[in-house]
């Protein structure tokens, strides 16, 4: 075996679509083609949306159309527990280590009140910017012993670009305050944010390529400098396009007809695999 260690991470809010497969599918001949590793994660830390019957079914829809890792919730391994819901402690762990960098800061600050100091609407609809005037100054937060019920967010360099090489979409780079603002770390609800959990396990899992849609490439900007601000050496990205309806419109979980369960109940299990892995 290679050093190369792959992944794949499905969130159990759902059924996985035919989108999710097509991604996994590529993690998985990627991680062949490297002679690595493949690790099944189940990002289950949305407490409200996420169910068990979900984590089963996603288990079984993906090995039904061809898909296998080489560890996961299901067979175990070496840096388990695979599930993010058992890997609170570690999560807590991070966030001592960012708040010790100065880089993270709590805050208080409502959806409403980032809203109304806004100057201008994005009519893009992509994710408004946290605003300068809502950052608390400079301050000491390493006292601080635990998160506590309030969100903390990262505090980005000032128009610095983020760049990064693609393994598939190339050259990509974001300008801190301009393409993304302060990112949320952990979560009023006593919860880690997706950027530092999966930033945490692929570090502890020592992902070394991180294989996922190209919806995540500003996410990408933001967890290479929660990766800088640790001194943790990153994994290479390769981002995927997006599946798409016969409307150009990307496939969501919420689309029960094109669900890969359906899909595979519809056109037999073989002819899914065909698709999949021609």
């Amino acid at each position: 075996m290679s050093d190369y260690r792959g992944r794949i991470a499905p969130t159990p809010t759902g059924y996985l679509h035919l989108g999710h497969a097509t991604t996994f599918s590529i993690a998985q001949k990627r991680a062949k083609k490297n002679k690595g590793t493949l690790v099944f994660r189940n990002e289950d830390l949305d407490q409200a949306r996420c169910k068990p019957e979900y984590v089963k079914a996603s288990l079984q829809d993906l090995k039904d159309c061809g898909l296998s890792w080489d560890e996961g919730p299901d067979i175990g391994g070496e840096y388990g527990p695979y599930s993010q819901s058992e890997r609170l402690d570690w999560y807590l762990d991070v966030w001592k280590k960012l708040k010790d960098t100065g880089l993270i800061y709590p805050c208080g600050k409502s959806r409403k009140d980032v809203k109304n100091a806004l100057t201008a609407p994005h009519s893009d609809g992509s994710e408004p910017i946290f605003p300068l005037k809502l950052r608390p100054s400079e301050t000491d937060f390493t006292s601080y012993d635990h998160p506590g019920e309030t969100n903390w967010r990262f505090r980005v360099p000032y128009q610095e670009t983020i760049s990064f090489k693609d393994q598939h979409l190339g050259d990509q780079s974001f300008i801190a305050l301009k393409d993304f603002g302060d990112f949320l770390i952990w979560r009023r609800d006593g919860f880690p944010s997706y950027e530092l959990a999966v930033t945490a396990d692929d570090h502890a899992m020592k992902i070394s390529e991180v294989v996922r849609g190209e919806d995540l490439l500003l996410s990408t900007a933001r967890q290479l400098l929660i990766y800088r601000a640790l001194k943790w050496y990153p994994p290479v990205f390769y981002h995927c396009h997006l599946v798409k309806d016969e409307n150009g419109q990307r496939l969501a979980k919420r689309h029960q007809s094109l669900s890969l369960r359906a899909i595979i109940a519809e056109k037999g299990a073989k002819n899914v695999k065909k698709l999949l892995f021609p």
